[in-house]
This record gives C-alpha cells, structure tokens and sequence, in this order.
C-alpha cells in the first residue's frame, strides 16, 4: 500500500453500554483480516480500556504513553488474533476520560505519521456521548451503531445519532442489530430506530447485518477469544463473516470532509492525483 492510498475508517458505537461494541468491533476485524485485509483496532474508551482484557492481550504500553511522548503509536500496537493489530487504551485513568480538543486532535493526528500499513482502521469507542466518543466518530468516515432490542439501547442510540448529526452533520449511519432471537427480530429492531429517526432527524439508516444471540459468543469471552476464531461455525461467527464481506464493499473515502479527520492527509494527497 502506498501512503497515497485511503483507509477505511470505522467507528464502533452505540450509546448505551452492554449493548455488545467491543464484541462487534473485534469480531469483524477479525473476519475481515480472514479476507486479506490488514486491520487495526484502536480502542476508543480510553480511560476504560477492554480490547486487551476481551482478547487476553497483555501490552506493555497505551495511548496515554503516547499522550505523554514515552512511546510512538507503532510502539504501542501488540498483535492480535487473526493477524489483526489492536492499539490498547488504558483502564482507571480519569484523566484519560475527560480529554480535552486539543489531545483528542493529538491521538487522530498521531495516525498520520503510522508508519504500518493498513487496510481498515475500527475505532471501538466508549460508551455513552461524551465529547471523546463524538470526537472520534466525526473522525471516522463510517459510523457503525450497535443496538440491541432494549428501549434504552434503542433510546441511547437515538440520542448518540442526534448529538453526532447535530455537532457534525454526519447524516449516515450504519445500524448493527445484536444479540436478536432471529433475522425478523434484527429488522424489527431496525425499523424501531429508523421510525424514530425519520421522524425527527434528518438521517439516513442503513441496515447491516443482524448477529444473532449466541451462547458461544458468552464462552469464547471467557476464554479471552474472538467468536470468530474460536467457534467459526457458529451462528455469531458467520454473522460476523457476513458482516465482514458487507463491509469490504462499502466505498472508500475519496476526499475529506472538513472536519478532524483519521488519515486525512491521505485522503488530500488522492484528491490531488
């Protein structure tokens, strides 16, 4: 790949917790790294960090390193399963929760000078709509909302697509349904959000891919696994597969957009060809 060429940029969110975020966001990359693509992770929840405990990881370094200039975001990026890579955050560290503009500008800007080559960035982010998890969406140029069939998840998701469309015009977002009993349930999900939506916002909901509840997905995080890797044929797994392929054939990004972007530079030097 040469520097030239665009990265797919993925935000994982939600706005309510439990709703399964970090869950999505490792599976599909590692569904996507099984189809060739060189994928890396960077969680986004950055004073409560999980990716490393989910994935059984144990890393010497996280961004709040690189926040203070101990180490490069090279430097901090441990392997994962799947040949996937994954930049961990740090855990029971407020200040690292409550940044400010400047230092969310600092982590995205950081990415501009990563020397790996990659395909497909996901941000796991934090939960809830905090200034962090705003900041980091309006960064990605896809926003996937996980949401589960609960009537808080569903009105946190509301909420969270409302902030981030009202802060940064952002009025595309892709709906992850989770944990459903059955494909009708995830679209009956679906259609509860998108209802809500075209109501009141002025958004566009595009439907993904349902992952189905699934005991194996509860095991193979016991056992600091990805479903995907663990229990390839099950249900969880081939939605995640599914997912994955979905995914390789969204658009890539051909020019910025105007705000604080991942890769921006990137994406100027292919608008310039």
């Amino acid at each position: 790949m040469t520097k030239l060429e665009p990265v797919q940029v993925i935000a994982v969110t939600g706005g309510k917790g439990g709703v399964g975020k970090s869950n999505v966001a490792i599976n599909t990359a590692v569904a996507l790294a099984a189809r060739g693509k060189r994928v890396v992770v960077l969680d986004g929840d950055l004073g409560l960090a999980n990716i490393d405990v989910l994935l059984g990881i144990r890393a010497t370094h996280n961004m709040s390193d690189v926040l203070e200039g101990v180490c490069t975001l090279s430097e901090v990026m441990v392997e994962g399963p799947g040949g996937i890579k994954v930049i961990p955050a740090s855990s029971g560290t407020p200040h690292m929760a409550n940044l400010g503009e400047q230092q969310h500008a600092g982590i995205i800007h950081a990415f501009s000078q990563l020397e790996e080559d990659l395909d497909v960035l996901i941000v796991d982010t934090a939960a809830g709509i905090s200034k962090t998890v705003v900041s980091f969406v309006r960064a990605c140029q896809e926003a996937m909302v996980v949401v589960c069939d609960e009537p808080t998840s569903i009105t946190d998701a509301y909420a969270l697509i409302k902030v981030i469309n009202q802060d940064s015009q952002i009025n595309r977002f892709r709906v992850v349904p989770n944990m459903v009993r059955s494909e009708k349930e995830g679209e009956r999900l679906f259609q509860k959000l998108s209802s809500v939506t075209e109501r009141f916002l002025d958004v566009a909901l595009l439907n993904t891919v349902a992952i189905p509840f699934d005991d194996h997905v509860r095991r193979a995080v016991r056992r600091q696994k990805s479903v995907v890797e663990l229990y390839p044929d099950s249900k969880a797994a081939k939605a995640y597969t599914e997912l994955a392929a979905q995914m390789s054939r969204w658009p890539l990004p051909t020019a910025p957009r105007g705000h604080l972007e991942f890769f921006v530079e990137r994406l100027i030097a292919g608008g310039m060809r």
